[in-house]
Formats: structure tokens, sequence, C-alpha cells
């Protein structure tokens, strides 16, 4: 494998980009000449056997992604775009751009590219299937007890930390899922699957992009209005708390005919001091009940109606790893469907827990406009969530089993051009 400073002007010149594409061009010859490693194109048919069928994975967005062996011993798994897909074009360059200088233990790894014939990107190979095929499709889910679950939410708070406060370039993911949450050997999580994600830049309040995501899983503002900030992550990412902590997956839930799913639920449970019946009844023996309750109140305060009033992800891992301390009430979670009005005035956060190094920090929001498209790199053999697209994309896999593509759903979303001084728009849901 060699540095290449011409890589991404030979990957990136026969795509169509907007009228800053010479910028962009010219940032990914800066990373990949500075940040990674090329792979030939023969080293990798090598690798994945000529891309055979047996060594598929899954079928992604924009192309299959194939498991594969360097002489080296190490396993990967191979990104490869189809030359079909337009949509996938712009998805490719978008992945290979934000992860080229994104390292975390808690993100999926990206090993290098190959330009040449084909567009292909590698990954490390991560073992274990994804959290959504082991937590609801699996016979097995016993294998994730209390501990094991509690580390993964530690972990997927870690990487959105990192990603949203820490990397070279600020990330809004977009679609964290738990069919987006890998876990490797170690069952260490792993946030996968940028092919949606956007930059977040320090010196713009605004930027036009496109929505897209998966039902169950996106905060109301970005559905209903079209408003996405790092507190659209975070409402995720408390959807997929709950999850854990339940078993229950919230787009498919059924449980209390009065609840119209897992958020109403647990709120409604929380209301009334029984958080705790929340709990799947196998974690019983391993869990410890105090660490369950916070959590509960953690992932309730982070789907909060008002993104104004959800926590940070720094604020999260505090609150996620001090050992004592009274969290703040959650007010009724928010979700697509139901009825809002709009703050008229700023609202205060109500997350004040975890003071040391967790201030709450000014967040810019992305105004989003229309309908994308998504593309994923998942272990799970899926049939997933609906997901709000433009384009019928699919799941592909970096991990241990095979998937199908989700359904797809075209939504288009129109919003005025003014916001507040901070860019957002707080909801707030009416009683």
């Amino acid at each position: 494998m060699t540095k290449s400073n011409s890589f991404f002007h030979n990957l990136v010149k026969p795509f169509k980009f907007n009228p800053t594409k010479e910028t962009q061009e010219e940032e990914l010859e800066k990373i990949a000449a500075q940040e990674q490693k090329i792979f030939s194109f023969q080293t990798l048919v090598a690798a994945t056997k000529k891309f055979h069928p047996d060594n598929k994975l899954g079928q992604g967005g924009y192309g299959p992604v194939f498991k594969g062996k360097l002489e080296d011993g190490r396993e990967i798994a191979v990104k490869k775009l189809s030359q079909s897909s337009s949509q996938g074009k712009k998805e490719f360059i978008n992945e290979a751009k934000l992860l080229a200088r994104v390292q975390h233990r808690n993100v999926v790894n990206l090993l290098g590219f190959c330009g040449n014939p084909e567009k292909l990107l590698v990954y490390e190979y991560i073992v274990h299937e994804s959290l959504d095929k082991l937590l609801f499709k699996s016979a097995n889910r016993e294998i994730l007890d209390w501990k094991r679950r509690y580390d993964i939410i530690l972990g997927v708070a870690r990487g959105l930390l990192y990603l949203h406060e820490d990397s070279h370039d600020r990330i809004i993911h977009r679609d964290i899922k738990a069919s987006n949450i890998l876990l490797d050997d170690k069952w260490i999580p792993k946030i996968a699957d940028f092919g949606m994600a956007r930059l977040y830049p320090e010196d713009q309040s605004h930027v036009n992009t496109r929505v897209a995501g998966t039902n169950g899983y996106m905060a109301p503002e970005y559905v209903m209005h079209g408003n996405l900030s790092v507190k659209a992550d975070v409402y995720s990412f408390g959807v997929v708390v709950l999850e854990l902590i339940s078993g229950q997956k919230n787009s498919a839930f059924n449980l209390d005919p009065e609840c119209q799913n897992l958020l109403d639920w647990a709120y409604k449970l929380y209301k009334k001091g029984k958080s705790l019946e929340i709990l799947e009844s196998s974690l019983a023996s391993s869990a410890d009940l105090d660490q369950v309750s916070a959590c509960i109140q953690i992932g309730l305060l982070c789907t909060q109606s008002d993104p104004q009033q959800r926590p940070t992800m720094r604020r999260v891992v505090v609150m996620l790893t001090r050992k004592s301390g009274a969290l703040d009430e959650p007010s009724r979670p928010g979700y697509p469907g139901t009825r809002y009005r709009r703050s008229r005035g700023p609202a205060t956060s109500s997350s004040t827990a975890g003071t040391s190094g967790a201030s709450s920090s000014q967040s810019s929001t992305i105004t989003t406009v229309a309908t994308g498209s998504t593309s994923g790199f998942v272990g799970s053999h899926s049939h997933s969530s609906t997901t709000t697209t433009a384009a019928a994309t699919g799941t592909a896999a970096l991990g241990g089993s095979r998937s199908v593509p989700d359904r797809k759903l075209e939504r288009p979303v129109f919003v005025c051009s003014t916001s507040d001084p901070h860019g957002k728009r707080p909801m707030k849901i009416q009683d």
C-alpha cells in the first residue's frame, strides 16, 4: 500500500458536485495524502477471492460489502460502489471524507481506499452481529447481559461525544440506531454507517442538506420542521438506550395499547414511579437496579420534545460515569405524529447533572429542505425500520451476517429560513 496525492482526484474526477466541488476535491486529496493508505485493486481482489458470493456480507445503499483477508492476516470488510448508483457516489465520497480523520475505539475504522478501476472502501471487519440483530432477532439475546448493555450504552455515548466535539471535523451522524452499532470480538460497540452523516462547522449556523433517517429514531423537530443539530443524534441515542434496557424496538412497540411507542410507555411508568418495569425480564438477575434506573432517566432526558432541553453528549457521558447524584426530571418525550408548538423564547437545558467539565454548548443547526438518501454497513440480516429517504437504498454489513435493504419512504420537508440566534427552533409538545 502506498500513499498518493492524486488518489482522490482520480476518485472524484468523474463525479458531479455542486459549485463547491473544487474545494471538496482539494480537501479529499489532502486528507488522502496525509491520513489514508491506498489499497491496490489486485490486493482486494485476492483478499475477497475475486469478490466471491460466499464472501458477501450484505447489500449496502450504494453497493455490496464483502469480507476479505489480507496477506498479513487482517480481516477486512470491503465496500464496493455500484456503477449504477448516482446517489451512492455522493454518499461514498461523504463517508470517505468524514471517516478519513476519525479515530476512536467506538467508531468503525476506515483502513483505506481503492480508486481504480473500481471505487472501494476498506474497513476493519467486525466479528459480532449488529446490536439490532442480537437484541431483537436472536434466540441468544441473553448473551447481552446488563453489564454488556451498559458498556454498549457508555461506548456509544463516548463515540458520539467524539464525533460532536472532539474529532477533527465535528460530525452529526444522522442515523444512530441499533442496526448501525456493531460489536467487535470484545463486545466493544462501534458506530457505523456514515453515508448520511454531515459536518457540523463551527463557523456556520446553517447548511442546506436532506432529511434522511430511520423511523423510530428520528427527532421530531427534524422530521416535522426540518431542523437538524447534534441534538438529533442525542435523541436517537436516547431511543437506543431505552431499547437496550427494555429489549423492545421503539417502532414496533405494542405492549401497552394506551401508549404510542416505547418512549411513551417508559415515560408513563416513570411518572408512576415504576420505571424499572420496562427492564427486560431476562436482565433481572444481572442488573444493577440503581444503574438501570439512572439509564432510564438519561434515555428520557435525551428524548425530550424540546431539543434545547436535551443534554449534550458530554453531559450524558458524565451522568453515565459518575457514581451518584440526582438527575433532572425529564419532560414528556417527543416523537413524530404528536402535536407541537414553537417555543416563544429560548429554552434552557433542564439537564444540569454533571456540571464539572460538562457545560452546555451552543449547537449550530442544519436546516433541511428536501428528502435525502441513506446507505449502510451493518452486521445484521435485517428487515429493519422504514427509513425516510428519496432513494431505495439499503443496509449492508461490516460484521458477521448478511442483511437486506430497508423499506424507504419519501417525504419532502419545507421550512422557512428564519431561526433563533443559535439556529434552533425548539418545539414543545402540547398537552
